[in-house]
């Protein structure tokens, strides 16, 4: 049974995506450790069903604010996950931050190590990255990738981009889904927030920070003349206060916090509407999949989306939402007006097409493919 070593540098409290890979290379005879950081309250190591989990080092957030300070605990968390994973027989790194570990292992401990370097975004087009960081990134990323053995990314056109930059073969796509599930519809924030049956509910679930057109939708909502649709903030971020704010002044505007991902599907079903506005501020957010897309249409909601190619090409391929022509205020009333207007058996029909294609049964069928490649 071969060894993986499955590195991201997080606590490993809710990452959904390192976890659902774990867990299906854990079912398909591989051994597997998720090797993450560590974090206030956490154990250095503790086991979720037959996955272990073992962090390294102490990381807080929200104290250690200098980047010289994180830069330490950085490299001594990376000199730790060396020394414990050397022996492995695969390492899977998450994000270009654990990719030296697979380097120092492979150059100075185990030439015969294989390296899946699994890139959750476009690594060196990442949303505030600039100047010398920037550069540094992208010297570090094409000295690093070319000894990787398989790469992954999340879209399509971040493949491709990986292709032109470092002519390599391309990457597989492996995206962030849900597992295939029927949800009943489930009617909560009626019930809990006050909402009265003749509103529409459009819900944006997530994280609640810049880069994501929050402040695009408060303005939307707030000039909006139809008063009987509503929108729901639902999660947690930096702008958490702002919309806690705004929904004490606006009769439109709701927030409710964050759930669990056990409940979070009943929670999704509960709103008409799933919106899913990303600023084309870089070409990682151009370029991205953000996995509330697919949370929406495994809820069976219709989505509003930016005018975005990746999120473009799936919405109006499966026909299961709107596109907003502009990421303006007035740009996602247009959408609003539009989608309200939809057809919506013919909407469910198109989703129930789109869930097939859209889970993580069909992800893992690629993530599978990969790693039986590295047996070869």
């Amino acid at each position: 049974m071969r060894k993986i070593a499955n590195i991201v540098f997080n606590p490993f409290t809710n990452d959904s995506r390192v976890l659902k890979e774990s867990l299906s290379l854990l079912e398909n005879s591989y051994d597997v450790e998720v090797i993450a950081h560590g974090g206030p309250f956490l154990a250095e190591q503790e086991t979720r069903g037959n996955l272990k989990i073992v962090r390294f080092c102490y990381l807080d957030r929200k104290k250690t604010r200098s980047k010289i300070a994180k830069l330490k605990v950085y490299f001594y968390w990376l000199q730790e996950v060396v020394k414990y994973v050397n022996t492995f027989d695969i390492l899977h790194c998450n994000d270009l931050n654990t990719l030296p570990i697979a380097f120092i292992v492979k150059k100075f401990y185990n030439k015969n190590i294989k390296i899946v370097y699994d890139a959750h975004e476009y690594e060196t087009e990442t949303n505030g990255l600039q100047g010398i960081q920037k550069s540094l990134t992208k010297i570090i990323e094409k000295f690093l990738i070319k000894y990787a053995d398989e790469v992954i990314c999340v879209s399509d056109a971040i493949a491709h981009e990986y292709v032109k930059l470092y002519n390599i073969k391309k990457p597989a796509i492996v995206l962030n889904t849900p597992s295939y599930k029927e949800v009943e519809k489930k009617d909560i924030f009626r019930e809990k927030l006050n909402i009265s049956k003749n509103k529409t509910i459009f819900l944006y679930q997530g994280s609640i920070s810049k880069g994501r057109g929050v402040e695009v939708i408060v303005d939307s909502f707030s000039n909006l003349e139809d008063c009987n649709a509503v929108i729901v903030f639902m999660g947690y971020g930096d702008l958490e206060k702002y919309i806690k704010e705004k929904a004490e002044k606006e009769e439109n505007i709701y927030f409710y916090p964050a759930v669990s991902p056990d409940v979070l599907l009943d929670y999704t079903s509960s709103a008409d509407f799933g919106i899913a506005t990303i600023e084309d501020s870089c070409l990682s957010y151009r370029y991205c999949l953000p996995n509330k897309m697919f949370e929406y249409l495994m809820a069976n909601i219709p989505l509003i989306v930016s005018d975005l190619p990746e999120m473009k090409k799936i919405v109006e391929k499966y026909n299961i939402g709107v596109v907003a022509k502009e990421n303006t205020y007035k740009g996602l009333q247009l959408a609003i007006e539009e989608a309200i207007a939809l057809e919506k058996d013919q909407l469910f029909k198109n989703i129930q097409q789109a869930k097939e294609r859209y889970n993580w049964e069909e992800q893992e069928k690629v993530l599978l493919g990969l790693y039986r490649g590295l047996d070869k």
